[in-house]
C-alpha cells in the first residue's frame, strides 16, 4: 500500500454539521467525506477508491459568523417533451426563491492530507497502483484537476500542492480534544437510499486518525 499527501488550504471552509437542519455551522476540521472530494477532483477514474488515513491540522482553528443569500430550492425534475409541451422556461426566479441565512465557518485554514487508493472490480488489465500513484503525482505537481478542489462549501475553493514524505514538513498544531461524533461518509450501497456513516473523531496533537471504512470504529 503506497500513501499519498497533499497540503491544502484556504480562507475559508465550512464542513456542515448535517444536525443543523437551517443554518449552517461547520465541525472543527475537514471531514473525510471533504478530504475524499478533494483527491477525487484531481484523479478519479473508476478503476481505484480513495481512502482517507490521516488529517493534519496545520493552522490554529479559527471560526467567523457570515451571513449569506442561498437559494431555498431547486430546480424541477422535468424531461425536454414534457417542457416543450408546457412552454415554460426551465430555471428559478432567484428573487422569489432567495433566503438569508447565517453560518458559523472556519477562516485561514490549512491541512495536510493522508490517503491511499485501492483498485476495483472495474480496472483493466494495464491498470495498477503504480500507474495511478504515478498519474496522481505528476497531476498534483502540475496543479491539474477535474474540477476545483473546494473546502465544503463549492465558493470556498482549496488550493493543493504535492507532499514529498521524504522531506521534512511543519508541524501540526500543537491542540489535543474530542471532536465528538462526525461524518464520515456516506455508504452508496443502496444508490436510491444512502445511508451517512459517522466516527468518533479525537484531535490528538494536530492530527486526526481516520479508521478503515469497513472498522467497528465507523457507524452507520
Amino acid at each position: 500500500m503506497k500513501y499519498i499527501c497533499i497540503e491544502v488550504s484556504g480562507d475559508f471552509a465550512c464542513f456542515t454539521r448535517p444536525e443543523m437542519k437551517v443554518e449552517r455551522v461547520s465541525y472543527d476540521v475537514i471531514t473525510p467525506s471533504s478530504a475524499r472530494a478533494i483527491f477525487e477532483a484531481i484523479l478519479w477514474k473508476p478503476a481505484i477508491r480513495w481512502h482517507i488515513d490521516k488529517i493534519e491540522v496545520l493552522r490554529p482553528i479559527k471560526w467567523m459568523n457570515l451571513r449569506r443569500n442561498e437559494v431555498g430550492k431547486v430546480m424541477a425534475k422535468v424531461t425536454p417533451k414534457s417542457l416543450m409541451k408546457s412552454g415554460k422556461v426551465l430555471g428559478i426566479n432567484i428573487e422569489d426563491a432567495r433566503q438569508q441565512r447565517a453560518g458559523l465557518f472556519l477562516r485561514d485554514v490549512r491541512y495536510r492530507l493522508h490517503a491511499h487508493f485501492e483498485m476495483t472490480d472495474k480496472a483493466g488489465e494495464g491498470d495498477s497502483l503504480t500507474k495511478f500513484s504515478q498519474m496522481f503525482e505528476r497531476r498534483a505537481k502540475k496543479g491539474q484537476c477535474f474540477n476545483q478542489p473546494y473546502l465544503g462549501c463549492r465558493e470556498f475553493s482549496a488550493a493543493f500542492t504535492w507532499v514529498n514524505l521524504n522531506e521534512d514538513q511543519p508541524t501540526p498544531i500543537n491542540e489535543s480534544r474530542d471532536l465528538g461524533w462526525m461524518l464520515y461518509d456516506m455508504d452508496y450501497r443502496n444508490p436510491k437510499e444512502p445511508n451517512p456513516m459517522f466516527f468518533r473523531a479525537t484531535l490528538e496533537k494536530g492530527t486526526v486518525h481516520i479508521p478503515a471504512h469497513d472498522s467497528e470504529g465507523v457507524r452507520g
